[in-house]
């Protein structure tokens, strides 16, 4: 069994190094309309840091190496938050599908994420994505 190297370096660490690795791939290309798009029903406004496409998408590749098999449905309930709704209580609302779809496509074009329909369908890294995160801890780590 692969000795699993990206649990042992700080997530928010290694998510600002993944992000900075995926601006350098060219499938990681910030669509025109993401700059103006909110990540959820419940957000007021779109993200205000320009990079929040790779964080987001560096995100994603983390909870895939640590899940194994996620799909969209999932990533929404863990990027979704609790909308402000004035005077009545809070409530719980998922993300938005589209980032995340696209994101996942994305790292699809790029080889490091594949499409599985078992019992548990979704998406989960290839080893080529397997050995890329790995690699990438291996560096952090020294």
């Amino acid at each position: 069994m692969p000795v699993e190297i990206v649990y042992e370096v700080r997530a928010d660490k290694f998510i600002a190094a993944l992000a900075s690795e995926l601006k350098k791939k060219e499938e990681f290309k910030v669509p025109d309309w993401a700059l103006y798009v909110k990540t959820g029903t419940a957000k007021a406004r779109p993200p205000e840091n320009a990079d929040w496409w790779h964080i987001r998408a560096a995100s994603i590749l983390r909870q895939l190496y640590t899940r194994k098999v996620v799909g969209v449905n999932r990533l929404r309930n863990k990027y979704g938050s609790k909308k402000n709704r004035g005077m009545k209580p809070p409530r719980f609302k998922k993300s938005a599908g589209k980032n995340i779809r696209m994101i996942l496509q994305q790292a699809e074009q790029a080889g490091l994420v594949e499409k599985i329909k078992s019992r548990r369908s979704g998406r989960r890294l290839t080893a080529n994505g397997h050995e890329f995160l790995d690699n990438l801890a291996k560096s952090l780590k020294q």
